[in-house]
């Protein structure tokens, strides 16, 4: 009997691509189902019910929620491409930067783009000295994982591709190759990639929905 592998997701959202993104490199195939979550679907409020969120991943009838948690799933049910490494240390490690990036690093970056102008100063400067922290942890490495993309480089989607794209939306800059010229360098070889690349969202149409949906709550007179 064939697996069925379910993908309940939202196209402009950095957690469910990468989802994707991980599914992709692990080579297995999945039917999506796009959500509107102004109006969420009887699967997304059956299958989430704690959060109601996308991403969430059906894996024969199971559903996973939380895309860390269903990157962790993913890696450990499907053999082939590693996400994690295999050292015990290493792995924690590389947990470790996965949830420091979510916990620790989307507010700050978010709010530099999107507060009011007069506080956009502080808040920036708030995001550089988390994101400092990311470009040492890079140190001499192509990608958070090593050689290749791993797990902490899929959860930093966020910050190669939607903070760019959040710069253009707002103009505000704040991932400059003066300050961060090694994030710089992994966010461009991340991107580059044929997998992550086919998984990424139009950025016309991203930088459209950024604008529409946060620019008008940003507005200082």
């Amino acid at each position: 009997m064939a697996e069925e592998v379910l993908l309940l997701g939202m196209w402009g959202s950095p957690f469910s691509r990468r989802v994707e993104m991980a599914l992709k490199l692990k080579g297995i195939e999945y039917k999506y189902i796009e959500e509107d979550i102004a109006n969420k679907s009887p699967s997304l409020l059956k299958y989430n019910p704690v959060h109601k969120k996308v991403p969430v991943l059906v894996h024969n009838g199971k559903p996973i929620a939380e895309s860390q948690v269903i990157l962790e799933y993913i890696d450990e049910t499907w053999q082939g491409y590693p996400l994690l490494p295999k050292d015990p240390y290493q792995r924690a490690v590389a947990r470790f930067w996965a949830k420091f990036i979510d916990d620790k690093c989307l507010l700050p970056v978010f709010k530099a783009f999107w507060v009011e102008e007069k506080e956009r100063e502080k808040a920036a400067e708030e995001a550089s000295e988390i994101l400092k922290f990311l470009e040492e942890e890079l140190k001499e490495k192509r990608f958070f994982g090593g050689e290749s993309i791993g797990m902490v480089d899929i959860v930093a989607n966020v910050i190669a591709f939607w903070l760019g794209v959040s710069e253009e939306a707002s103009g505000v800059e704040l991932l400059t190759r003066e300050k961060f010229p090694k994030l710089c360098n992994w966010a461009h070889d991340f991107v580059s990639n044929s997998v992550i690349k086919e998984n990424l969202p139009p950025r016309d149409k991203l930088i459209a929905y950024l604008r529409n949906r946060f620019g008008d709550a940003t507005a200082s007179k």
